[in-house]
């Protein structure tokens, strides 16, 4: 009795998969790799830039250099900017490009749905959609300067026109592809037009959507500093324009890298809010990130 007891009171250990536990290795070898070549290609750019200029291969007047960048960052943030606190330019060109992302997503989500749920309205209004996508519509911003002003309007109406025609393109794409056998079943359940276009035509078409919005805040900041640029009394565009106008390129650099910081931010929430949203989405077959 004393043996089986004995027995009964040994645990069993169950192995791992093997096949998960490799899995879960490559994945966290990988992204060491891809993290560590990322860092690696970062330190060979900025230092053979650096390195070039300090030999004179580069000339830094005209193109500046990594350690007269990073100086001009410091400054600005320290002492502020020929416009006042870098803070300050920062949050005028993140408002102005904000407010026109916002107009410009909204109304490109519901011209796209729309048009892409109406054939006989794309028909009729394709031509002129076309057209007006034809135009480069950053030549607008002297027109928006010369009718709205050197205030926010004329950079939030450059931000629209950049992030409208993108939204919709893709907003009308994902419509257009929506399986036809789930808008067959939901007539037959009784769904309505409103019905199906908030629960079937736009759920289905977010991925075509959110792909659109990776870009177009991008293109946001794009409006608001060229129409900074054009004509404007702060902002980004403003410290890009008095930096070349000076000869001084680390300003220039300065003030791109502080785009570049602010876009690339924009990119990880956009990225956490589709990930939230479409959490029904399946996994992709290659788990590949940019």
């Amino acid at each position: 009795m004393s043996a089986i007891s004995n027995e009964s009171k040994e645990t069993v250990t169950i192995p791992e998969e093997p096949g998960r536990v490799s899995a879960s290795a490559a994945r966290r070898r990988r992204t060491i790799l891809v993290n560590t070549l990322r860092i690696l290609l970062l330190v060979v750019i900025l230092g053979g830039w650096e390195i070039g200029t300090r030999i004179g291969i580069i000339d830094p007047f005209f193109w500046g250099r990594p350690s007269g960048i990073w100086q001009q960052i410091v400054t600005w943030i320290t002492k502020g900017t020929a416009l006042g606190p870098l803070w300050v330019q920062i949050l005028v060109t993140l408002e102005e490009a904000i407010i026109g992302f916002v107009i410009g997503v909204v109304l490109g989500i519901i011209f796209g749905v729309v048009l892409g749920s109406n054939r006989f309205l794309a028909d009729v209004l394709g031509p002129y959609v076309k057209t007006a996508n034809a135009i480069p519509r950053v030549t607008l911003a002297p027109l928006f300067a010369i009718g709205l002003g050197l205030g926010i309007q004329s950079k939030v109406a450059l931000a629209v026109v950049l992030v409208f025609f993108i939204v919709f393109f893709n907003a009308f794409q994902g419509v257009r592809e929506v399986d036809r056998n789930l808008l067959a079943n939901a007539r037959i359940l009784g769904a309505n037009q409103r019905r199906i276009t908030t629960s079937v035509i736009i759920p289905s078409a977010l991925t075509w959507i959110f792909a659109s919005l990776h870009t177009s805040f991008s293109f946001a900041l794009v409006g608001a500093v060229v129409g900074e640029f054009i004509g404007g009394i702060q902002g980004i565009g403003l410290l890009i324009q008095i930096a070349g106008a000076n000869f001084n390129p680390n300003g220039v650099f300065a003030a791109i890298v502080i785009l570049a910081t602010v876009a690339l931010l924009s990119e990880f929430l956009i990225t956490a809010l589709e990930r939230r949203l479409l959490k029904w989405r399946p996994n992709p077959v290659t788990d590949v990130t940019i």
